[in-house]
Order: C-alpha cells, then sequence, then structure tokens
C-alpha cells in the first residue's frame, strides 16, 4: 500500500508539473502575434480572427497559480491543499469549457466566411494594390495562382501566375492527358479566350493556402484548450484521491491470540 501511494503522489507531482506547462503555454500563445503571419492578411481584415485569445490571456496566469498550489500540496502531502486546489480547477475547468465552446463553431463557420470573401474580392486585378502584392509573393513562393483557380485574374494574369512547360515529350504527354482529365499537373497551358494562348499557368490555386493560414491560430487555440482539459481531468482526479485517502485507504491491522486462543484485531499503532 505505501508503495501504491508513493506511486500515486509522484504521478501527481508530474501531473501537475504538466498543467503548469500548459498554462505557460497558454500564456504564450495568448500574447503572442500569431496573426501577423498570414499572407495578404488585409484581406481578412472584416474577419474576426482574435476568437479565443482572451481565453487563454485570463485563463493562462490563472492555471499557473493554481498548479503551483497543486504542486505544493502534492509535494509536501498537505491534503487540505489538494482539495483546495482540486476544487478551484475544477471551477476554472467548467468556466473554460462555457467560455472556449464557441471557438468550434467559430473555426465551423471559417471556411464558408474565407469562400464568401474570396468570390467579392474577385476579380483580382480590381483588388486593393497591397493585397495584389501580397498575392503575387505567395504565388511566386508556393507556385499557385489565384484565389480559386487562375480566371480570378480575368485576362490580366501577373507574371507569378508563369510556370515554366514541361520539357520532355513524356511531360508534354502527361500534361495533356492531365488537362483533358478532371485532375490537372502543376502547369495548365491556356488555350486562349480571354487569356493568352500558350502561355502556361500554375493550376493550384491559392485560396486553400491561404485558408490554412487563417484557420491555424483557431485551431492551435482549439488544441491548446484541450490538451489542458485533459490534463486537468487527470489532475482533479489523481489530486483528491490523495487528499481523501483516510476515506479510501483500509487502515493497517494487527491480529493478537489471547490465552484462550481468540483472535483479535485491532488498529496497528503508527510510528509518529
Amino acid at each position: 500500500m505505501a508503495g501504491c501511494r508513493s506511486y500515486l503522489r509522484g504521478l501527481s507531482i508530474c501531473v501537475t508539473v504538466l498543467l503548469l506547462v500548459s498554462g505557460v503555454v497558454m500564456i504564450g500563445v495568448g500574447f503572442s502575434p500569431i496573426d501577423g503571419n498570414i499572407p495578404a492578411a488585409e484581406l481578412f481584415d472584416q474577419l474576426s480572427s482574435s476568437d479565443g485569445l482572451l481565453v487563454l490571456q485570463v485563463f493562462g496566469p490563472l492555471t499557473v497559480i493554481l498548479s503551483v498550489l497543486g504542486i505544493c500540496g502534492a509535494s509536501l502531502d498537505l491534503k487540505p491543499l489538494l482539495l483546495v486546489f482540486s476544487t478551484l480547477i475544477f471551477v476554472e475547468f467548467v468556466a473554460l469549457m462555457v467560455v472556449a465552446s464557441p471557438l468550434v463553431q467559430v473555426q465551423a463557420q471559417m471556411d464558408g466566411a474565407v469562400d464568401e470573401l474570396f468570390l467579392n474580392v474577385t476579380p483580382l486585378h480590381r483588388a486593393d494594390g497591397g493585397v495584389q502584392r501580397e498575392l503575387n509573393k505567395l504565388q511566386s513562393s508556393d507556385s499557385c495562382c489565384g484565389l480559386r483557380s487562375y480566371e480570378d485574374w480575368d485576362n490580366r494574369l501577373p507574371v507569378s501566375c508563369f510556370c515554366d512547360p514541361p520539357v520532355t515529350p513524356f511531360d508534354l504527354q502527361s500534361s495533356s492527358q492531365q488537362r483533358n482529365s478532371s485532375s490537372e499537373g502543376p502547369c495548365v497551358k491556356l488555350d486562349g479566350g480571354i487569356h493568352p494562348a500558350g502561355f502556361w499557368v500554375h493550376s493550384k490555386p491559392c485560396g486553400p493556402i491561404l485558408k490554412s493560414y487563417v484557420g491555424f491560430p483557431i485551431k492551435l487555440r482549439i488544441g491548446i484548450i484541450s490538451a489542458f482539459a485533459t490534463i486537468t481531468v487527470a489532475a482533479i482526479a489523481l489530486c483528491l484521491a490523495l487528499g481523501l485517502e483516510e476515506y479510501w485507504k483500509t487502515p493497517p491491522v494487527e491480529t493478537t491470540v489471547d490465552e484462550f486462543n481468540r483472535v483479535k484485531y485491532q488498529p496497528k499503532p503508527t510510528l509518529t
């Protein structure tokens, strides 16, 4: 029993330390400018990208404080302190789940809002000059063109959309087959119309890349909150088990036999 209790105590310390680390991570993410790394950020000015920041900024420091309380209670084996910690961290857990639950809905609505934004900003040659410059940088670095396709630029394709044509007969045949099928290769040949014929452009749109940039901060916050919730449940269970040890632990007993051959059971005295 002593070995089990020692193991439980060590596990409680480890979990509360993990809870402390999660609080530090919440503070770091809550106060770091992750949203500033989004390409063509001017496009998404009307979208709220700060959802969940206040949650991390408030609950991060609170988690650190309560974690220190739990570490002290577990390491010093102070049962009243462990019970106080378990109660307070449970209250924080419930409050965080209530406040952070709208983040899941925001993530679900983000793709639709971005698609509508892409539709409203086309044709891209009429967009703001700063947006066009950022898109040109993204198109050059990620070999993509347009938001949904190269047709978003109408007949004014920028140089960053053009790509080198296939150079070998095998590549030409493969590109021709891909162009005639539902899947396209990295480059597609323009066939005239409103676009200059004979040029090759990137077939991959930039929209999915921008969506991944826009959705990453919210996904990161949801992931951190989910990890915090898991660690918190484990910390509450372990600290409650230590704090309420006297109610579930079987007290040691010793047996004695008297002169009439009767067996007596009595609590074993503890050494103080």
